[in-house]
């Protein structure tokens, strides 16, 4: 499920930032720098939103933006820059990310009762 940063849903077209993993044993400060990330994630100008589906060592990341040049900045963050330099050198076996312009977009949510 998406976490919307903004109300309503945007409309399309924006972009989304792609980020599959696949994740090493040696995982120190990895969830300190997941809160981090997104907590300043959430500060940046353009930001959408986010997905995380993760099962196991398996994962992906989806952040939503208005335009190329946010995902530019976020991409310079300092922050998200530490986190990158420290994915590579210990958290990740694997992983590769895409930048892709979402041309159309939907969504349907109900609330399941009784459940």
């Amino acid at each position: 499920m998406i976490h919307w940063h903004v109300n309503p849903a945007p409309e399309a077209p924006f972009y989304a930032s792609i980020f599959n993993y696949i994740l090493s044993d040696n995982l120190e400060l990895y969830d300190e720098y997941d809160q981090l990330t997104i907590q300043r994630v959430k500060t940046m100008s353009g930001f959408l939103g986010y997905e995380v589906m993760r099962d196991q060592k398996r994962g992906s990341f989806i952040s939503y933006w208005d335009t190329l040049d946010s995902i530019h900045l976020w991409s310079n963050d300092p922050l998200h820059k530490k986190a990158k330099t420290l994915g590579q050198s210990q958290w990740y076996t694997y992983y590769h990310s895409e930048i892709v312009q979402v041309l159309r977009f939907h969504q349907y949510q109900t609330e399941c009762k009784g459940q």
